[in-house]
């Protein structure tokens, strides 16, 4: 368990994950609190992999939901496993035929079935989704729900039972209630508004583009083969382009993607050709990388564009 904030950011700074103040007075709060945390910002800023380096941390199990349009309780909470109801129906057919063989109408049949189905209808056949896997852990474990913006309305609204009460209810076998507090993390790339009351239940994180100097840090640590100056230069181009008008904007695993290519191509410095040649592991739009390539390399003589790669401002 962390001890204190310092304590959390220490801790996930040995996961390599960099914590600002807040992300650890945040996450050290949950912990104090048991409450979850909703994370939200932009893509590829680092949301999901808090919750990789917060389960690290304390040793603790990661389960992960990934959200999608049209998830629904089932794929996240259980499902039953037919075929081997019906195996077992098989396998159990002279006992069926035991039961069943003095009836003398179709509906005593049902009758009689009906005092058996609850054999079938047990944890044995119950297969667990990742919500029920955290909420029935033998150990504490941390939960993420990954993209909640990407799951209907409908899904939301299901969860507020799962972070009010940390219970769910299978009509088959009754409510169940959670062996273990999980610590959850839902995050969020804003492609649409969540509700007041999903929010009200959470701890408001919003993790935005590190600073050029946090960033430059996080290049250092993951990408340690790379030249100092080089990362330099590397980390003051993608802030150049996070401050252009364009489709995506490169995300801090795209920063480390080039890093490593850069690594990858012995490149000695960032010139034109280099630029030219891997902008596309920084930008996915082809508008997006002429528009780059027309900003931050057109019409300029080579001494202006080594100074601009470099990290002048």
């Amino acid at each position: 368990m962390f001890k204190n904030i310092d304590d959390v950011r220490q801790q996930l700074g040995r996961q390599q994950y960099i914590a600002s103040a807040e992300i650890g007075t945040v996450v050290y709060l949950a912990h104090a609190l048991c409450k979850p945390v909703l994370a939200e910002g932009p893509a590829g800023v680092g949301k999901t992999e808090l919750a990789k380096s917060w389960a690290a941390a304390l040793d603790m199990p990661l389960i992960r939901l990934q959200c999608y349009e049209g998830l629904d309780e089932s794929k996240a909470l259980y499902e039953w496993e037919y075929a081997k109801q019906m195996l077992y129906t098989q396998l159990l057919r002279d006992t069926l035929h035991n039961v069943l063989g003095d009836v003398q109408s179709l509906a005593e049949a049902a009758n009689r079935l009906a005092q058996e189905e609850d054999v079938f209808f047990s944890e044995n056949f119950l297969l667990p989704r990742p919500l029920l896997t955290a909420l029935t852990s033998d150990r504490p474990v941390v939960l993420l729900i990954d993209e909640i913006d990407r799951a209907d309305v409908e899904f939301e609204a299901f969860l507020l039972e799962v972070l009010s009460d940390f219970q769910v209810s299978v009509p088959e076998l009754g409510t169940i209630s959670a062996k273990h507090q999980p610590m959850v993390l839902l995050t969020s790339n804003n492609t649409r508004e969540l509700s007041e009351a999903l929010k009200r239940r959470c701890l408001y994180l919003y993790v935005d583009y590190p600073t050029q100097e946090a960033e430059l840090e996080i290049v250092r640590l993951k990408v340690p083969n790379l030249r100092p100056e080089l990362a330099k230069q590397a980390v003051a181009v993608v802030h150049q382009l996070r401050q252009m008008d364009l489709r995506k904007t490169p995300s801090i695993s795209e920063t480390l993607d080039w890093a490593r290519a850069l690594v990858a191509l012995n490149a000695d410095q960032i010139d034109e050709q280099t630029l030219t040649n891997t902008l596309t592991v920084l930008l996915k739009y082809e508008a997006d990388v002429q528009k780059a390539r027309r900003m931050m390399g057109g019409g300029s003589s080579d001494t202006a564009r080594r100074g601009r790669y470099s990290g002048n401002r």
